[in-house]
């Protein structure tokens, strides 16, 4: 692989990214309420109480937040992805393409992931939170909001769950380059074609994408309890680690609790992953000089 190469990665993944959190983050926020509730309710529900209370813009509460890092996240992984197969010289061998999604899932979650997802959290979790509901915002945007949690908790608060992101986004990476790749074999193979449709790029992704978020949901609720609770000086957080974490929701809300949010993830991420290989495809083949 030249660096040209790796540049065309590189952006390509960045405009996948950011063509992602326009059309699906407020699916994105719909989860995040889910999972914090200690009461079910349902994506629907969960959409109508914030537009009947909050308005319709505060689906895209945390879209900065969104914005600003999964355009870098998504450069990250491909271009990482495609590093690490390189190196395992992994090809067709399903070992090694998965090795290679595992590796690029901790390189984003521990350059842009965690500290990005602290933030988007406290943003889209603050209405739930507050007594007063006229009371003023303590979160604004992803830069305040970063100011304010280093000024109150410290520089480590903005990797506070680091651990289960990086779990999350190993699994999810993993699964998802893995069954992309062979997928998308499978229907040139049987095609016969060199190249695919954008269509069948974004049925593939789709498909790719929603099978990582089946595996790794209660990681991703002991994720999101992790992130949003606020350290007070002088007293014990509620959740103090994955194991605890996840036996706690189970004693107290029941198993099915950690897989709170699952549909609305699920709903987030299949046509997230969708547009992704998609446009990420169709941008590559662009600056190959194949459109």
């Amino acid at each position: 692989m030249t660096n040209k190469n790796w540049s065309h990665h590189l952006i390509a993944g960045g405009i996948a990214g950011i063509s992602d959190a326009l059309v699906c983050h407020p699916l994105d926020t719909i989860k995040t309420r889910i999972q914090l509730s200690s009461r079910s309710i349902t994506p629907f529900s969960a959409c109508k109480n914030i537009v009947k209370q909050e308005g319709v813009l505060a689906l895209y509460k945390g879209l900065t937040a969104v914005a600003l890092g999964i355009g870098p996240k998504l450069s990250m992984r491909f271009f990482s992805f495609e590093i690490y197969k390189q190196q395992l010289n992994a090809q067709d061998n399903a070992y090694k393409i998965f090795a290679a999604g595992l590796m690029s899932g901790v390189t984003e979650a521990v350059c842009i992931v965690t500290p990005i997802d602290v933030c988007k959290i406290r943003i889209q979790s603050q209405f739930s939170s507050l007594a007063e509901p006229n009371k003023a915002l303590k979160y604004k945007n992803v830069f305040q909001t970063a100011g304010t949690i280093v000024k109150e908790e410290g520089m480590s608060a903005l990797y506070k769950g680091i651990v289960p992101t990086i779990l999350r986004q190993s699994i999810n990476q993993g699964v998802n380059f893995t069954a992309y790749h062979f997928l998308k074999k499978s229907v040139m193979e049987y095609t016969n074609r060199e190249k695919l449709s954008s269509w069948q790029h974004l049925i593939l992704g789709g498909i790719s994408g929603g099978m990582g978020p089946i595996a790794n949901c209660p990681i991703d609720v002991i994720k999101t309890r992790l992130q949003r609770q606020v350290l007070v000086s002088g007293t014990n957080p509620k959740y103090t680690g994955i194991i605890q974490g996840i036996g706690l929701i189970q004693k107290e809300e029941g198993t099915m609790a950690l897989w709170k949010g699952l549909g609305p993830r699920l709903m987030r991420i299949v046509p997230g992953q969708a547009i992704t290989f998609m446009v990420y495809e169709r941008v590559l083949s662009y600056l190959a000089g194949k459109n």
